[in-house]
């Protein structure tokens, strides 16, 4: 017996009967696509929306918070800042090149969907482990693709982070962050406003790619039927993307246009919906005039198709002759495809703006569905949670690690994979506003805009996650992420002004899935709160599962932050020198649990301390007052590895032997948020400055030229830089 057409679209009987009652009528075929993708995973929430209200989003300079295409805030009166941060996890594991290569394309639709001009990239990428073939297929796909598409559309990957471990094999995690800058004033919403205001549609042809892309591939998990699902991965095109940034930015800056949305997941459906649905208007869709690159589509093709480098703008009828104008001077298509409608006076749908799509002028209707019940009326869950049934054991284990080795050194301070390798695929140079070069805690940018011109202000921007925090205490791993961004953009003299996040986990119908969703959420809010950091932002990828495992509960954290622009250069890892100081409150002291030398290790188990807010705000403050000032020659936050991995990245990146003095084995491998390591020629008086500031400084080592980049702890050497060896890659049709 074949399977119910509804089921086969992934919804469910009861999601069907829901939609048959609000209808009052049974779907047709194209109705209940729409549907499918509307009310997936991906696009509804359906099972975390109940759970990001705890987020606290307000602050006195957010301008646009969650809801909107990208968070906004105020860097200046006149100046506003745009960031995003993504996911393209499950198209990425299926066609690596192509699946990351239509998240950056995607990500930066949303920043300048709001009329704000993309400056700067990071990624967030978790693979699996590197001697497997498969997995470094992957990981040279998806790079290849952020690289390709980034280099082409010419916004610059400035920062980032690449992770491996084996939960990530089958299930790899690509996250993207973006960030724009634009005058306060020319800001846009995704709104359609205006009754008799038409609908245009911008850019590229719509195909048939990535029909389905949502529900299929980004709201559930994967099994031996993954190959089957690489049709619906999009193919992008960064020059078609060039091109209409530039003339949306110029329909937006000469007040063409009076809404903006762009087409990614779920297409046509989800830009006209959520317009309509935001203004509470009704719209009419002639899909007879959608600009079509393949023949004989049917109108659930054109309306679910998720082809790449569209945008949806409304416009005024007395303007379009511009607005056509403008996109012709830019080589972009800009077509008329429907017009805004006042909600219905009469019949089934009385007081609904409502979404019609016709197939032809006149011709009979493909769909007809009201914008809210698509946009806003989807099924939000209230699914089971359950801690592990071995939570309680596995947190009264008290980790412990014998004196660590050589080996077991170089295996926390050496990368499986060289990041340099990584940097030097990306332009990270574009538009000459880096003030650090990539693998500084933070990416720094001078902001400037061709309408305001030099704001004199500068932008930090980092993205932090850790498994194993995460996975041994997910509410407190949270908090510790949270801690570590901001600690990172002291680390380049920075304050915080915002956080966006993207919370990657498994399969929500499994109770622990959500638990530890609900942990991490309620640990970023506590953090936020603590810190006076808005979350303005983010996105929430679930069925990160492979074969019915899940991911371990990896949430990803972007901290913006905020200084005057410096006029000498930045303290770096690259230009530390001297002495090596550990600042810290008292108490703070480093931990095993959820290391990574205790991965190393196989040591699993333990907790995390709660943080003491008030102490890690004031180190923050110390931190960012002595890289401002040009005290020190480098700093870094002692998270992931600890002392000895952040010792071995200012070796690294400086050339030079760092000698440690210690071998006690918690102050080497140990780790915690609110320590920092910096490089200083005169310790003697950064000890008593710290004192004063109710701060510990320990003196713990020393850098001293060498003939290659080492680590000396004791009667160890190692040297950096090496990574292993790694087979030869498989074909990409592998």
């Amino acid at each position: 017996m074949d399977e119910p057409r509804h089921r086969s679209l992934g919804l469910t009987d009861d999601e069907y009967e829901s939609i048959h009652t609000l209808l009052r009528r049974e779907p047709n075929d194209t109705e209940l696509a729409m549907f499918s993708i509307m009310w997936s995973e991906h696009a509804s929430y359906k099972s975390s929306r109940a759970l990001l209200g705890r987020l606290p989003s307000r602050g006195s300079r957010v301008i646009m918070g969650p809801g909107e295409n990208a968070g906004v805030v105020a860097l200046t009166d006149s100046v506003a800042v745009a960031i995003r941060m993504e996911s393209h996890n499950h198209p990425s594991a299926i066609e690596p090149h192509q699946g990351a290569a239509t998240g950056v394309g995607g990500i930066l639709r949303d920043i300048f969907t709001v009329g704000a001009r993309p400056i700067a990239l990071l990624d967030s990428l978790w693979m699996g482990p590197q001697d497997d073939a498969r997995s470094r297929w992957i990981t040279d796909g998806v790079v290849g693709g952020i690289s390709a598409y980034g280099n082409a559309v010419g916004v610059p990957t400035v920062g980032g982070e690449l992770r491996v471990d084996a939960c990530y094999g089958a299930n790899p995690l690509v996250n993207v962050v973006a960030v724009g800058v634009a005058p306060t004033e020319a800001l846009v919403r995704a709104r359609a406003e205006g009754i008799g205001n038409y609908v245009v549609l911008l850019g590229a042809p719509t195909g048939r790619d990535g029909i389905g892309g949502v529900s299929v591939l980004a709201s559930a998990g994967f099994d031996a039927t993954a190959e089957q699902k690489r049709p619906s991965v999009q193919v992008g095109d960064p020059f078609e993307e060039k091109k209409l940034i530039e003339a949306c930015l110029a329909l937006m800056r000469a007040g063409l246009v009076t809404g903006v949305q762009d087409l990614g997941g779920a297409g046509l459906t989800c830009a006209t919906s959520e317009t309509a649905a935001a203004a509470g208007v009704g719209m009419d869709i002639f899909l007879d005039a959608v600009p079509r690159r393949e023949p004989g589509m049917t109108p659930m093709e054109v309306l679910c198709s998720e082809s790449q480098e569209r945008m949806l703008a409304i416009v005024e009828p007395g303007l379009l002759d511009e607005v056509i104008a403008t996109c012709r001077r830019f080589e972009v298509t800009a077509s008329v495809i429907g017009v805004v409608r006042p909600p219905d006076a009469e019949g089934p749908y009385a007081g609904e703006g409502v979404l019609r799509a016709f197939e032809s002028d006149g011709g009979p209707l493909a769909a007809v569905i009201p914008a809210r019940l698509l946009a806003h009326d989807g099924p939000r869950y209230r699914r089971p949670m359950a801690p592990p049934a071995d939570l309680t054991e596995r947190r009264a284990q008290v980790v412990t690690l014998d004196a660590p080795g050589a080996t077991l050194l170089a295996e926390v301070v050496n990368d499986p994979i060289d990041p340099a390798g990584v940097w030097r695929r990306y332009d990270h140079m574009l538009f000459r506003t880096s003030l650090v070069e990539p693998g500084a805690d933070a990416a720094l940018l001078r902001v400037r805009t061709p309408e305001v011109g030099d704001t004199g202000r500068a932008i930090a921007i980092t993205v932090d996650g850790n498994n194993r925090w995460t996975r041994v205490d997910p509410r407190h791993g949270a908090t510790w992420l949270v801690a570590e961004g901001v600690a990172n953009l002291a680390c380049v003299g920075a304050t915080p002004l915002a956080l966006v996040d993207c919370l990657n986990f498994g399969n929500p119908e499994h109770p622990t899935v959500m638990w530890q969703l609900a942990e991490s959420i309620d640990g970023i809010a506590e953090a936020a709160r603590a810190l006076g950091v808005p979350v303005v932002g983010g996105n929430v990828s679930l069925y990160n599962e492979a074969d019915g495992i899940d991911i371990d509960p990896t949430p990803i954290v972007s901290l913006l932050g905020e200084r005057a622009t410096p006029t000498a250069p930045v303290p770096a890892p690259e230009r530390a020198h001297g002495s090596l100081v550990v600042l810290a409150p008292r108490g703070a002291e480093p931990q095993l649990a959820g290391s990574r030398a205790a991965a190393v290790a196989g040591v699993d188990g333990g907790t995390l301390a709660p943080l003491d807010w008030e102490a890690h705000r004031r180190l923050c403050d110390a931190v960012a007052d002595l890289v401002v000032g040009d005290e020190v020659s480098a700093a870094t936050n002692l998270s992931a590895g600890g002392l000895a991995r952040s010792a071995a990245r200012f070796a690294l990146r400086s050339r030079q032997e760092a000698r440690l003095e210690t071998t006690d084995t918690l102050a080497l491998v140990g780790e915690h948020p609110s320590r920092v390591l910096v490089a200083t020629d005169d310790p003697e008086r950064l000890v008593a400055w710290a004192s004063a500031k109710d701060l510990d400084a320990t003196v713990v080592g020393s850098l001293a030229p060498s003939g290659e980049p080492a680590l000396v702890v004791g009667a160890h050497r190692i040297v950096l830089g090496r990574t292993q060896d790694v087979p030869a890659l498989v074909p990409t049709d592998a």
